[in-house]
């Protein structure tokens, strides 16, 4: 049975078809656009685009927002457009497949616990770290949504009182210091304080800042730009914050770190596990979580999508058991 996954975050939709096993064998990809039609007609494009050429079962979408406890309603997503909306019902009426929702980081911790870095772990969490941050906690395997379903948002825990703005409406969320988008805009105020440091930067922020990415800063960073050095310096200090408060409340195993920020791990992932040491109530007196990087990297999403696809047309199933 091949079933679509769908990873519909801030900067890109990307559907995958993936087998049982949890292989990607199909990808499509195109850029997230702005208003709820507009993001639907896309999702829809992705899907039949290959699915024109599986024949697939169901489709899941591992959505960068709230979903509502059944899986069908998106409560509200600060990258996204949806407010209040019946996405899975929409979605089901026009492709004519059974549609299941979950949140995005959830699905991509749901696909590591099953075959990947998270596996066999009893209580595991993922930092999923791309846009901005998402969180999954799974307790013997079982995602933990909370009495509402929006558990955990680990992403707008406040570490800088009265910070940088965040478009959930909050100021100083861990996400703005720790993300592609805060590499971003930690590169932007270093240059603006030290427009000498880095000429490469320099050279392509003239006239646009929105040229210096993330993506961009880990490569210059990668090439021994010392300005690009400093702001991934800078990341890796806040997930190590971030992680010791994710421990101080959770106290878990393991700690999967994926998105797509995740790609450059080896830049910064020492540093942060240093800081997560070192300021982690009772430092030198407890265990620490292990903490490692996605197996499944950016398809995490996508096959943890898949495969909830997948139960759901099994339960649906009359000869299912389950």
């Amino acid at each position: 049975m091949l079933t679509v996954g769908v990873d519909i975050g801030g900067t890109s939709v990307r559907a995958g078809v993936v087998d049982p096993r949890g292989s990607v064998i199909d990808t499509s990809r195109a850029p997230t656009p702005a208003g709820e039609g507009p993001l639907e007609d896309a999702i829809v494009a992705a899907v039949e685009e290959v699915s024109s050429r599986h024949t697939v079962s169901a489709v899941g979408l591992a959505v960068a927002g709230f979903v509502a406890s059944d899986r069908r309603t998106v409560r509200f997503a600060p990258h996204l457009a949806w407010r209040h909306a019946d996405v899975a019902d929409r979605m089901a009426g026009r492709l004519g497949l059974p549609v299941v929702l979950e949140h995005d980081a959830n699905a991509a911790a749901l696909a590591e616990h099953r075959f990947g870095a998270a596996r066999g772990a009893k209580i595991a969490v993922l930092v999923a770290i791309g846009t901005g941050i998402g969180g999954a906690l799974l307790l013997d395997g079982e995602v933990f949504r909370g009495a509402h379903g929006v558990a955990p948002e680990l992403g707008h825990l406040r570490v800088v009182p009265d910070g940088r703005p965040c478009p959930c409406g909050k100021h100083g969320c861990w996400e703005r210091y720790c993300s592609g988008t805060a590499l971003s805009a930690t590169a932007v105020e270093l240059l603006a304080k030290h427009p000498g440091v880095s000429t490469v930067l320099a050279r392509e922020a003239l006239g646009d800042s929105r040229a210096i990415t993330g993506r961009r800063v880990a490569g210059a960073a990668r090439d021994g730009d010392p300005l690009a050095q400093r702001a991934l310096a800078e990341l890796a200090k806040w997930l190590g914050e971030g992680l010791a408060l994710v421990a101080d409340v959770y106290d878990p195993e393991v700690v999967v770190i994926g998105g797509g920020v995740s790609e450059s791990a080896p830049l910064f992932l020492d540093d942060a596990r240093e800081r997560y040491a070192a300021v982690v109530t009772g430092a030198g007196h407890r265990p620490l979580a292990r903490i490692r990087t996605a197996q499944l990297g950016d398809d995490a999403g996508i096959v943890g999508a898949a495969t909830l696809a997948r139960e759901l047309v099994g339960k649906m199933s009359p000869n299912s058991s389950r």
